[in-house]
């Protein structure tokens, strides 16, 4: 049985706003807009940030989906407040996001503190 491989083309994007079930993106070299649904992306939709460079995927001139970067820089908008005495073996406490993604960052970390999360993962990585 022959499979026939997909050649995916790949164009620099910049992600503009969501609208209801729509996000837009502008391709940066020709100013082309284009919209994926909240569902066509399944999880990079809680990654997403204002004027954010992405990479757009055309399989057949068809868009497909979206490649984000390796990190991103979010802020803490709810989480428990710090414990006294807390260290950084305790686990950690969850954090959410402004994008409403929820993270595990260690106990020290306060709302508004700016964090680095890994998109691959979804995981802390750092304070920014």
């Amino acid at each position: 049985e022959k499979v026939e491989l997909a050649i995916v083309d790949k164009k620099n994007a910049q992600y503009l706003y969501g609208e209801g079930d729509l996000e837009v993106f502008m391709d940066m070299d020709t100013y082309e807009q284009y919209e994926l649904t909240k569902e066509q992306l399944a999880n990079e939709e809680k990654y997403l940030m204002p004027n954010m460079e992405v990479q757009l995927d055309f399989c057949k001139n068809e868009l497909i989906g979206i490649e984000l970067p390796t990190t991103v820089e979010m802020k803490v908008t709810e989480t428990e407040p710090t414990i006294k005495g807390a260290t950084a073996a305790s686990g950690g406490k969850p954090a959410t996001m402004e994008t409403g993604l929820v993270v595990t960052v260690p106990d020290f970390i306060n709302v508004g503190a700016t964090l680095i999360i890994n998109t691959t993962t979804g995981e802390y990585k750092a304070r920014a």
